[in-house]
């Protein structure tokens, strides 16, 4: 992931952490399990009617979303790792982990692919 994606992806995560904190208990992962005697039925009506008004509120922040993400993005070009991830060291390769995880870095860029996510090499 680049510098400018992860500081977009991190700004859009805050924006939506500010509508969950304006409208608390309706982010589908914010819902507690209901055992207010109600059916199956209608409890789920009652969830697809809260993530629904969460849906809503993403969608009017939407405008104003758009030049505060252009503006993180652009943000993050300048940054580097260790502002962006707010600890004083850079990212680095985890060579002993996941032996099944091809990673590479750049001072811009850091990707991480699973080996089962790359098609088979046809001879």
């Amino acid at each position: 992931m680049s510098r400018k994606l992860f500081a977009a992806c991190e700004r859009l995560h805050e924006e939506d952490l500010a509508i969950a904190r304006r409208t608390p208990g309706l982010r589908a992962e914010d819902q507690l399990a209901d055992n207010s005697g109600l059916s199956e039925d209608a409890q789920e009506e009652q969830r697809l009617t809260r993530r629904q008004i969460f849906r809503e509120q993403q969608e009017e922040a939407r405008p104003r979303l758009r030049p505060l993400l252009r503006e993180a993005y652009e943000r993050g070009a300048t940054s580097n790792w260790s502002h962006l991830l707010r600890r004083p060291e850079e990212p680095k390769l985890d060579l002993e982990g996941d032996e099944g995880l091809l990673e590479a870095a750049t001072p811009e860029t850091y990707l991480a692919v699973s080996r089962y996510d790359v098609p088979p090499t046809h001879a």
